[in-house]
């Protein structure tokens, strides 16, 4: 399973590759002397809608991840809570699926066949959804190979033996067993759910990271101000989306915790780190548009494999879902509107 440490890693990486790759990116300064009152002012009012951006999308990130944690720890909701989850992960699901096929997918493709690319090499080949796809098929590969370890874990602990002849013995026996195999899936259960939680959350820190670098080196007012709402919304469907799965995991608090932040803190940070950078970037230079493309393309596989398989399909194709069919509507009304919402976002803000 990937561990909290691991993951830390691999999202300071992510920071640290796109900061390396965009530092030495430098554009052209076309402003003329007269120009630079002009530009100061600009560059003012940009900074200001950014410090904006970043209180704004912090909020709405918390807010978003923590509601389905809460829920979960209602004593009052739990006897309903079987049946509000349904329809929190259907709405969820349905964010992740557009996220991946509507936000980040067109960006990948619109990157990577980007004109001041090599067209002999990036426009003879679809490299946004070969790499896409085989995210996809990896993070397959990696879920399965983790789940079977453990499983193959669980197989190789000591288990009792009936080493007695008499029925009472035997009796004994066969009361402890069923108990030992329901501990041992609800254990494989709970594994495969936590590492659901972690490979979403890594999914969506890339792209996290990719959209707070973009706002934060635009420096023009007049786009910064509609993707503060719709990035806001972005976040907020995005944390749903992740907090169901981390309160299905059943992590301690101080996991928890730590998601919550990673996710919180991720395009506030890439905001910051774009601010950083914005003078000396160039988001049309070659080396930008690979590795914004590349990881784009990524993040889509991995959430389109998440929102598909894990998500969707096991809890679509679950009896307790099948037997209710006021509940079954309800999940696939809140599928479509969770799909929905993120779709008219696109539209929106562009992102």
């Amino acid at each position: 399973m990937i561990t909290q440490p691991l993951l830390l890693k691999i999202t300071t990486l992510i920071y640290f590759s796109i900061l390396f790759q965009s530092t030495p990116i430098f554009a052209n300064c076309t402003c003329e002397p007269q120009d630079k009152d002009h530009q100061k002012t600009k560059h003012e009012a940009a900074l200001a809608y950014k410090l904006v951006a970043i209180a704004s999308i912090l909020c709405a990130s918390a807010v978003g991840v923590i509601i389905p944690i809460l829920l979960n720890n209602f004593k009052s909701l739990q006897n309903d809570y079987s049946s509000l989850n349904f329809l929190i992960k259907a709405f969820a699901a349905g964010v992740i699926l557009a996220t991946g096929f509507i936000h980040i997918l067109p960006d990948a493709f619109q990157s990577l066949t980007n004109p001041c690319l090599n067209t002999e090499i990036f426009g003879s080949f679809p490299f946004a959804g070969f790499v896409s796809m085989m995210s996809a098929i990896f993070t397959l590969m990696m879920e399965s190979f983790a789940t079977g370890y453990h499983r193959r874990a669980e197989l190789r602990k000591a288990q009792p033996v009936n080493i007695g002849d008499d029925d009472e013995e035997n009796d004994g026996i066969q009361t402890h067993g069923p108990q030992i195999l329901l501990e041992r899936t609800n254990s494989s259960t709970l594994i495969r759910h936590r590492l659901i939680s972690q490979i979403l959350e890594l999914g969506i820190l890339v792209h996290s990271v990719i959209i707070g670098i973009s706002l934060g080196t635009t420096e023009n007012p007049k786009t910064i101000k509609p993707l503060i709402i719709a990035l806001s919304f972005h976040q907020f469907f995005e944390g749903m989306g992740l907090g169901g799965c981390i309160s299905q995991a059943k992590y301690r608090g101080r996991t928890i915790a730590i998601m919550v932040l990673f996710f919180t803190l991720t395009t506030p940070s890439g905001i910051g780190i774009g601010m950083m950078i914005s003078k000396g970037y160039n988001e049309q230079s070659s080396a930008a548009l690979i590795v914004q493309g590349v990881l784009n393309s990524a993040s889509a596989g991995i959430l389109i494999y998440m929102a598909l398989v894990d998500l969707l399909a096991k809890d679509f194709m679950d009896p307790n879902l099948h037997t209710n069919f006021k509940l079954q509507i309800l999940a696939n009304v809140s599928l479509v509107l969770g799909a929905s919402c993120m779709s008219l976002l696109a539209k929106w803000g562009g992102t």
